[in-house]
Protein backbone atom coordinates (compact mmCIF):
# COMPACT_ATOMS: atom_id res chain seq x y z
CA UNK A 1 0.00 0.00 0.00
CA UNK A 2 2.99 2.34 0.52
CA UNK A 3 3.52 3.61 -3.03
CA UNK A 4 -0.18 4.39 -3.41
CA UNK A 5 -0.64 5.85 0.05
CA UNK A 6 -0.82 9.60 0.67
CA UNK A 7 -1.30 11.53 3.89
CA UNK A 8 -3.66 14.01 2.25
CA UNK A 9 -5.76 13.40 -0.85
CA UNK A 10 -7.81 16.11 -2.59
CA UNK A 11 -10.54 15.21 -5.06
CA UNK A 12 -11.33 18.07 -7.44
CA UNK A 13 -9.07 20.39 -9.40
CA UNK A 14 -11.00 23.65 -9.09
CA UNK A 15 -10.09 26.67 -6.96
CA UNK A 16 -11.04 25.01 -3.65
CA UNK A 17 -9.25 21.75 -4.44
CA UNK A 18 -6.02 23.27 -5.68
CA UNK A 19 -5.89 25.76 -2.80
CA UNK A 20 -6.57 22.95 -0.31
CA UNK A 21 -3.63 20.95 -1.64
CA UNK A 22 -1.30 23.96 -1.72
CA UNK A 23 -2.10 25.37 1.71
CA UNK A 24 -2.00 21.96 3.39
CA UNK A 25 1.35 21.04 1.82
CA UNK A 26 2.78 24.45 2.79
CA UNK A 27 1.72 23.91 6.42
CA UNK A 28 2.72 20.23 6.49
CA UNK A 29 5.75 19.93 4.17
CA UNK A 30 6.71 16.47 5.44
CA UNK A 31 3.36 14.95 4.50
CA UNK A 32 2.53 13.59 1.06
CA UNK A 33 -0.25 15.40 -0.82
CA UNK A 34 -2.02 14.33 -4.01
CA UNK A 35 -4.74 16.01 -6.05
CA UNK A 36 -6.93 13.95 -8.37
CA UNK A 37 -9.05 15.52 -11.13
CA UNK A 38 -11.32 13.79 -13.64
CA UNK A 39 -10.82 16.28 -16.51
CA UNK A 40 -7.70 17.05 -18.50
CA UNK A 41 -7.14 20.53 -17.03
CA UNK A 42 -7.21 22.17 -13.63
CA UNK A 43 -8.93 25.42 -12.64
CA UNK A 44 -11.23 25.54 -15.67
CA UNK A 45 -13.77 27.71 -13.85
CA UNK A 46 -11.03 30.12 -12.79
CA UNK A 47 -10.07 30.46 -16.45
CA UNK A 48 -13.50 31.64 -17.64
CA UNK A 49 -14.61 33.60 -14.57
CA UNK A 50 -15.05 37.34 -14.84
CA UNK A 51 -15.02 37.19 -18.62
CA UNK A 52 -11.58 35.59 -18.57
CA UNK A 53 -10.17 38.08 -16.04
CA UNK A 54 -10.89 36.06 -12.85
CA UNK A 55 -12.79 37.90 -10.15
CA UNK A 56 -10.49 36.63 -7.37
CA UNK A 57 -12.30 38.15 -4.40
CA UNK A 58 -14.17 41.23 -3.19
CA UNK A 59 -12.84 44.22 -1.28
CA UNK A 60 -15.01 43.62 1.78
CA UNK A 61 -12.81 43.26 4.83
CA UNK A 62 -15.34 43.13 7.66
CA UNK A 63 -16.28 39.46 8.28
CA UNK A 64 -19.74 40.47 9.48
CA UNK A 65 -20.48 42.43 6.31
CA UNK A 66 -18.80 39.82 4.14
CA UNK A 67 -21.16 37.11 5.42
CA UNK A 68 -24.18 39.09 4.21
CA UNK A 69 -23.24 38.28 0.61
CA UNK A 70 -23.98 34.59 1.09
CA UNK A 71 -27.65 33.53 0.80
CA UNK A 72 -26.61 30.17 2.21
CA UNK A 73 -23.70 29.74 4.62
CA UNK A 74 -23.67 33.28 6.01
CA UNK A 75 -23.77 32.17 9.66
CA UNK A 76 -21.30 29.33 9.22
CA UNK A 77 -18.71 31.44 7.39
CA UNK A 78 -18.45 34.13 10.05
CA UNK A 79 -15.86 32.18 12.07
CA UNK A 80 -13.79 31.06 9.06
CA UNK A 81 -13.70 34.63 7.73
CA UNK A 82 -12.04 35.75 10.94
CA UNK A 83 -9.21 33.35 10.08
CA UNK A 84 -8.97 33.81 6.31
CA UNK A 85 -10.77 36.64 4.53
CA UNK A 86 -10.19 38.80 1.41
CA UNK A 87 -7.21 40.59 3.01
CA UNK A 88 -5.54 37.22 3.45
CA UNK A 89 -6.34 36.27 -0.14
CA UNK A 90 -4.78 39.51 -1.37
CA UNK A 91 -1.69 38.96 0.80
CA UNK A 92 -1.35 35.36 -0.37
CA UNK A 93 -1.31 36.25 -4.05
CA UNK A 94 0.75 39.43 -3.67
CA UNK A 95 3.43 37.57 -1.66
CA UNK A 96 3.78 35.39 -4.75
CA UNK A 97 4.08 38.29 -7.15
CA UNK A 98 0.44 38.61 -8.21
CA UNK A 99 -1.00 42.04 -7.46
CA UNK A 100 -4.73 42.57 -7.41
CA UNK A 101 -6.72 45.71 -8.22
CA UNK A 102 -10.09 46.86 -6.93
CA UNK A 103 -12.77 48.08 -9.31
CA UNK A 104 -15.47 50.63 -8.47
CA UNK A 105 -17.98 47.97 -7.43
CA UNK A 106 -15.51 46.24 -5.08
CA UNK A 107 -14.63 43.31 -7.34
CA UNK A 108 -10.95 42.43 -7.37
CA UNK A 109 -8.95 41.17 -10.36
CA UNK A 110 -5.28 40.58 -11.13
CA UNK A 111 -3.76 43.79 -12.52
CA UNK A 112 -3.02 41.85 -15.72
CA UNK A 113 -6.77 41.34 -16.28
CA UNK A 114 -5.96 37.75 -17.21
CA UNK A 115 -7.14 34.66 -15.37
CA UNK A 116 -4.03 32.85 -16.59
CA UNK A 117 -2.06 34.95 -14.09
CA UNK A 118 -3.97 33.35 -11.22
CA UNK A 119 -3.78 29.87 -12.75
CA UNK A 120 -0.02 30.07 -13.30
CA UNK A 121 0.50 31.29 -9.73
CA UNK A 122 -1.48 28.43 -8.20
CA UNK A 123 0.00 25.68 -10.36
CA UNK A 124 3.53 27.02 -9.92
CA UNK A 125 3.07 26.98 -6.15
CA UNK A 126 1.75 23.41 -6.29
CA UNK A 127 4.74 22.34 -8.37
CA UNK A 128 7.28 24.03 -6.09
CA UNK A 129 5.75 22.45 -2.99
CA UNK A 130 5.73 18.99 -4.53
CA UNK A 131 1.99 18.39 -4.71
CA UNK A 132 1.34 15.30 -6.83
CA UNK A 133 -1.30 16.03 -9.49
CA UNK A 134 -3.16 13.42 -11.51
CA UNK A 135 -5.63 14.50 -14.20
CA UNK A 136 -7.92 12.46 -16.47
CA UNK A 137 -8.76 10.16 -13.55
CA UNK A 138 -12.14 8.46 -13.67
CA UNK A 139 -13.01 7.87 -10.04
CA UNK A 140 -15.31 4.94 -9.45
CA UNK A 141 -15.76 5.11 -5.69
CA UNK A 142 -14.53 6.55 -2.40
CA UNK A 143 -14.59 4.16 0.56
CA UNK A 144 -13.58 4.38 4.21
CA UNK A 145 -11.72 1.35 5.56
CA UNK A 146 -10.61 1.39 9.19
CA UNK A 147 -8.45 4.50 9.56
CA UNK A 148 -7.88 5.26 5.91
CA UNK A 149 -9.75 5.99 2.70
CA UNK A 150 -9.62 4.01 -0.53
CA UNK A 151 -10.12 5.77 -3.85
CA UNK A 152 -11.04 3.39 -6.66
CA UNK A 153 -10.00 4.62 -10.12
CA UNK A 154 -10.84 3.03 -13.46
CA UNK A 155 -8.00 0.95 -14.99
CA UNK A 156 -5.64 1.82 -12.11
CA UNK A 157 -4.70 0.55 -8.70
CA UNK A 158 -6.61 2.28 -5.90
CA UNK A 159 -5.14 5.20 -4.01
CA UNK A 160 -5.14 5.25 -0.21
CA UNK A 161 -5.11 8.25 2.10
CA UNK A 162 -5.31 9.18 5.75
CA UNK A 163 -7.30 12.34 5.06
CA UNK A 164 -9.51 13.26 2.11
CA UNK A 165 -10.88 16.57 0.91
CA UNK A 166 -13.95 16.56 -1.30
CA UNK A 167 -13.77 19.70 -3.45
CA UNK A 168 -15.88 18.51 -6.35
CA UNK A 169 -18.18 21.53 -6.60
CA UNK A 170 -21.67 20.71 -7.81
CA UNK A 171 -20.60 17.47 -9.49
CA UNK A 172 -23.14 14.74 -8.64
CA UNK A 173 -20.34 12.23 -8.03
CA UNK A 174 -19.08 14.25 -5.07
CA UNK A 175 -22.56 14.32 -3.57
CA UNK A 176 -22.86 10.56 -4.09
CA UNK A 177 -19.58 9.78 -2.32
CA UNK A 178 -20.46 12.08 0.57
CA UNK A 179 -23.85 10.37 0.92
CA UNK A 180 -22.19 6.96 0.96
CA UNK A 181 -20.05 8.19 3.84
CA UNK A 182 -23.14 9.26 5.79
CA UNK A 183 -23.82 12.84 4.70
CA UNK A 184 -27.06 14.58 3.82
CA UNK A 185 -27.27 16.52 0.56
CA UNK A 186 -29.43 19.62 0.32
CA UNK A 187 -30.98 19.31 -3.18
CA UNK A 188 -28.94 21.31 -5.70
CA UNK A 189 -30.72 24.02 -7.69
CA UNK A 190 -29.30 26.84 -9.85
CA UNK A 191 -28.33 30.19 -8.35
CA UNK A 192 -27.08 33.39 -10.03
CA UNK A 193 -29.12 33.40 -13.21
CA UNK A 194 -30.73 36.02 -15.43
CA UNK A 195 -34.47 36.41 -15.99
CA UNK A 196 -36.18 35.29 -19.17
CA UNK A 197 -39.22 37.49 -19.82
CA UNK A 198 -40.58 36.62 -23.31
CA UNK A 199 -43.53 39.01 -22.87
CA UNK A 200 -41.34 42.00 -21.97
CA UNK A 201 -42.15 45.02 -24.08
CA UNK A 202 -38.71 46.45 -23.30
CA UNK A 203 -36.69 43.99 -25.39
CA UNK A 204 -36.31 46.58 -28.15
CA UNK A 205 -34.33 48.63 -25.59
CA UNK A 206 -31.78 45.84 -25.11
CA UNK A 207 -28.47 47.20 -23.86
CA UNK A 208 -29.87 49.99 -21.69
CA UNK A 209 -28.42 49.84 -18.18
CA UNK A 210 -29.53 51.57 -14.99
CA UNK A 211 -27.30 51.91 -11.96
CA UNK A 212 -29.95 51.69 -9.26
CA UNK A 213 -33.36 50.03 -9.38
CA UNK A 214 -35.40 47.90 -6.99
CA UNK A 215 -36.72 44.48 -8.01
CA UNK A 216 -39.12 42.36 -5.98
CA UNK A 217 -40.89 39.04 -6.46
CA UNK A 218 -44.64 39.45 -5.95
CA UNK A 219 -46.16 37.69 -2.92
CA UNK A 220 -42.76 37.06 -1.34
CA UNK A 221 -40.20 38.86 0.81
CA UNK A 222 -37.60 38.69 -1.97
CA UNK A 223 -36.36 42.14 -2.89
CA UNK A 224 -33.03 43.52 -4.12
CA UNK A 225 -31.58 46.86 -5.20
CA UNK A 226 -28.76 47.43 -7.64
CA UNK A 227 -27.83 47.82 -11.28
CA UNK A 228 -30.06 46.39 -14.01
CA UNK A 229 -29.48 45.58 -17.66
CA UNK A 230 -32.32 45.31 -20.17
CA UNK A 231 -31.61 42.41 -22.54
CA UNK A 232 -33.07 40.85 -25.67
CA UNK A 233 -34.43 38.00 -23.51
CA UNK A 234 -35.52 39.95 -20.43
CA UNK A 235 -33.32 41.32 -17.65
CA UNK A 236 -29.82 40.83 -16.26
CA UNK A 237 -27.35 42.71 -14.09
CA UNK A 238 -26.32 42.57 -10.41
CA UNK A 239 -29.80 43.25 -9.01
CA UNK A 240 -31.27 40.33 -10.98
CA UNK A 241 -28.40 38.00 -10.13
CA UNK A 242 -28.66 38.82 -6.42
CA UNK A 243 -32.41 38.28 -6.48
CA UNK A 244 -31.93 34.91 -8.19
CA UNK A 245 -29.39 33.88 -5.55
CA UNK A 246 -31.51 34.80 -2.54
CA UNK A 247 -34.59 33.37 -4.22
CA UNK A 248 -32.95 30.26 -5.67
CA UNK A 249 -35.10 27.70 -3.86
CA UNK A 250 -38.31 29.72 -4.02
CA UNK A 251 -37.97 30.32 -7.76
CA UNK A 252 -37.12 26.66 -8.32
CA UNK A 253 -40.27 25.63 -6.45
CA UNK A 254 -42.27 28.04 -8.62
CA UNK A 255 -40.66 26.51 -11.76
CA UNK A 256 -39.24 29.92 -12.64
CA UNK A 257 -42.66 31.34 -13.40
CA UNK A 258 -43.61 34.23 -11.11
CA UNK A 259 -44.65 37.86 -11.49
CA UNK A 260 -42.16 40.47 -10.34
CA UNK A 261 -41.98 44.23 -10.42
CA UNK A 262 -39.30 46.83 -11.04
CA UNK A 263 -39.21 50.16 -9.24
CA UNK A 264 -37.17 52.21 -11.68
CA UNK A 265 -36.65 55.14 -9.28
CA UNK A 266 -36.46 53.58 -5.78
CA UNK A 267 -34.99 56.69 -4.16
CA UNK A 268 -38.43 58.33 -4.25
CA UNK A 269 -41.74 57.28 -2.75
CA UNK A 270 -44.76 57.17 -5.04
CA UNK A 271 -46.05 60.36 -3.40
CA UNK A 272 -42.74 62.15 -3.96
CA UNK A 273 -42.64 61.05 -7.59
CA UNK A 274 -46.15 62.42 -8.15
CA UNK A 275 -45.11 65.68 -6.51
CA UNK A 276 -42.03 65.97 -8.76
CA UNK A 277 -44.15 65.39 -11.87
CA UNK A 278 -46.71 67.98 -10.75
CA UNK A 279 -43.87 70.48 -10.18
CA UNK A 280 -42.57 69.73 -13.66
CA UNK A 281 -46.02 70.44 -15.09
CA UNK A 282 -46.25 73.67 -13.09
CA UNK A 283 -42.77 74.92 -14.00
CA UNK A 284 -42.71 73.82 -17.65
CA UNK A 285 -46.32 73.88 -18.87
CA UNK A 286 -45.51 74.71 -22.49
CA UNK A 287 -42.70 72.19 -22.87
CA UNK A 288 -43.15 68.87 -24.65
CA UNK A 289 -43.51 65.84 -22.34
CA UNK A 290 -40.52 64.03 -23.80
CA UNK A 291 -38.23 67.05 -23.42
CA UNK A 292 -38.50 67.11 -19.62
CA UNK A 293 -37.04 64.07 -17.81
CA UNK A 294 -37.13 64.84 -14.06
CA UNK A 295 -35.87 61.40 -13.00
CA UNK A 296 -32.98 61.45 -15.48
CA UNK A 297 -33.93 58.05 -16.90
CA UNK A 298 -32.37 56.89 -20.19
CA UNK A 299 -34.14 58.84 -22.94
CA UNK A 300 -35.62 55.85 -24.74
CA UNK A 301 -36.84 54.33 -21.49
CA UNK A 302 -38.44 57.65 -20.51
CA UNK A 303 -40.13 57.77 -23.92
CA UNK A 304 -41.39 54.19 -23.37
CA UNK A 305 -43.02 55.14 -20.05
CA UNK A 306 -44.65 58.25 -21.50
CA UNK A 307 -45.97 56.34 -24.53
CA UNK A 308 -47.43 53.70 -22.21
CA UNK A 309 -49.54 56.41 -20.54
CA UNK A 310 -50.15 58.99 -23.23
CA UNK A 311 -49.84 58.75 -27.03
CA UNK A 312 -47.38 60.98 -28.93
CA UNK A 313 -45.40 62.37 -25.96
CA UNK A 314 -43.09 64.07 -28.46
CA UNK A 315 -45.98 66.43 -29.29
CA UNK A 316 -48.07 66.66 -26.13
CA UNK A 317 -47.34 69.51 -23.70
CA UNK A 318 -47.04 69.21 -19.94
CA UNK A 319 -50.00 71.54 -19.45
CA UNK A 320 -52.14 68.95 -21.22
CA UNK A 321 -50.88 66.09 -19.05
CA UNK A 322 -53.74 65.31 -16.65
CA UNK A 323 -53.50 64.41 -12.97
CA UNK A 324 -54.87 60.96 -13.82
CA UNK A 325 -52.08 60.46 -16.37
CA UNK A 326 -49.45 61.71 -13.92
CA UNK A 327 -50.60 59.21 -11.31
CA UNK A 328 -50.65 56.41 -13.90
CA UNK A 329 -47.08 57.32 -14.93
CA UNK A 330 -46.00 57.30 -11.28
CA UNK A 331 -47.50 53.85 -10.76
CA UNK A 332 -45.87 52.55 -13.95
CA UNK A 333 -42.40 53.74 -12.94
CA UNK A 334 -42.79 52.77 -9.29
CA UNK A 335 -44.23 49.29 -9.84
CA UNK A 336 -43.63 48.06 -13.39
CA UNK A 337 -44.86 44.43 -13.46
CA UNK A 338 -43.38 41.60 -15.57
CA UNK A 339 -43.66 37.81 -15.68
CA UNK A 340 -40.61 35.63 -15.19
CA UNK A 341 -40.93 32.61 -17.50
CA UNK A 342 -37.54 30.94 -17.21
CA UNK A 343 -33.89 31.52 -16.50
CA UNK A 344 -30.67 31.82 -18.43
CA UNK A 345 -27.50 30.64 -16.72
CA UNK A 346 -24.22 31.83 -18.18
CA UNK A 347 -21.52 29.21 -17.67
CA UNK A 348 -18.98 31.64 -16.28
CA UNK A 349 -21.47 32.70 -13.60
CA UNK A 350 -22.86 29.23 -12.88
CA UNK A 351 -23.30 28.65 -9.17
CA UNK A 352 -25.32 25.99 -7.38
CA UNK A 353 -27.47 26.39 -4.30
CA UNK A 354 -27.36 23.11 -2.37
CA UNK A 355 -24.78 20.54 -1.33
CA UNK A 356 -23.42 19.11 1.92
CA UNK A 357 -25.72 19.90 4.85
CA UNK A 358 -23.86 22.54 6.86
CA UNK A 359 -24.95 21.12 10.23
CA UNK A 360 -22.82 18.07 9.47
CA UNK A 361 -19.55 20.05 9.14
CA UNK A 362 -17.25 21.49 11.81
CA UNK A 363 -16.46 24.98 10.48
CA UNK A 364 -13.43 25.33 12.74
CA UNK A 365 -11.66 22.68 10.65
CA UNK A 366 -14.05 21.96 7.73
CA UNK A 367 -14.05 18.32 8.90
CA UNK A 368 -17.08 16.10 8.68
CA UNK A 369 -18.88 15.55 11.98
CA UNK A 370 -19.97 12.15 10.66
CA UNK A 371 -16.88 10.71 8.99
CA UNK A 372 -13.55 11.51 10.70
CA UNK A 373 -10.74 12.81 8.47
CA UNK A 374 -13.13 13.69 5.65
CA UNK A 375 -13.11 17.41 4.78
CA UNK A 376 -15.05 19.69 2.47
CA UNK A 377 -14.04 22.84 0.61
CA UNK A 378 -15.80 25.15 -1.81
CA UNK A 379 -19.06 24.77 -3.60
CA UNK A 380 -19.72 21.14 -2.64
CA UNK A 381 -20.99 22.66 0.61
CA UNK A 382 -24.46 24.19 0.73
CA UNK A 383 -22.84 27.61 0.47
CA UNK A 384 -23.17 30.11 -2.33
CA UNK A 385 -22.50 33.80 -2.67
CA UNK A 386 -23.82 36.56 -4.85
CA UNK A 387 -21.85 37.70 -7.88
CA UNK A 388 -18.71 39.74 -7.26
CA UNK A 389 -15.92 37.36 -6.19
CA UNK A 390 -17.68 35.94 -3.14
CA UNK A 391 -17.85 32.36 -4.38
CA UNK A 392 -14.11 32.27 -4.98
CA UNK A 393 -13.55 33.72 -1.50
CA UNK A 394 -15.59 30.86 -0.07
CA UNK A 395 -13.27 28.47 -1.93
CA UNK A 396 -10.06 30.13 -0.68
CA UNK A 397 -11.35 30.39 2.90
CA UNK A 398 -12.73 26.88 3.36
CA UNK A 399 -9.60 25.41 1.74
CA UNK A 400 -7.26 27.45 3.94
CA UNK A 401 -9.17 26.56 7.12
CA UNK A 402 -8.40 22.87 6.54
CA UNK A 403 -4.66 23.54 6.45
CA UNK A 404 -4.57 26.10 9.25
CA UNK A 405 -5.74 23.77 11.97
CA UNK A 406 -4.10 20.82 13.63
CA UNK A 407 -5.33 17.76 11.75
CA UNK A 408 -3.32 15.14 13.56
Amino acid sequence: MDKNYFDFLVIGGGAAGVFSAITYKKKHPDQSVILVEKSAVLLSKVKVSGGGRCNVTHACFDPGLLCKNYPRGNKELRGPFHHFQPKDTIDWFESRGVKLKTEADGRMFPITDQSETIIRCLLSEADQLGVVIQTRQKILNLLKKDNHFSLEIEKKEPLFAGKVVLATGSNPDGYKWAQQLGHTIEPPVPSLFTFNVPTSNLKHLSGIALSHVEIAINESKLIQKGALLITHFGFSGPAILKLSAWGARYLHEKQYRVPFYINWVPEYTEEKMTSILLDTKKNSPQKILFSENPFILPKNLWRFFLEAISPEPSQKKWCDFSLKEIRALTTKIHRDVYLLEGKTTHKEEFVTCGGICLKEVNFKTMESKICPHLFFAGEILDIDGVTGGFNFQNAWTTAAIIANHDLS
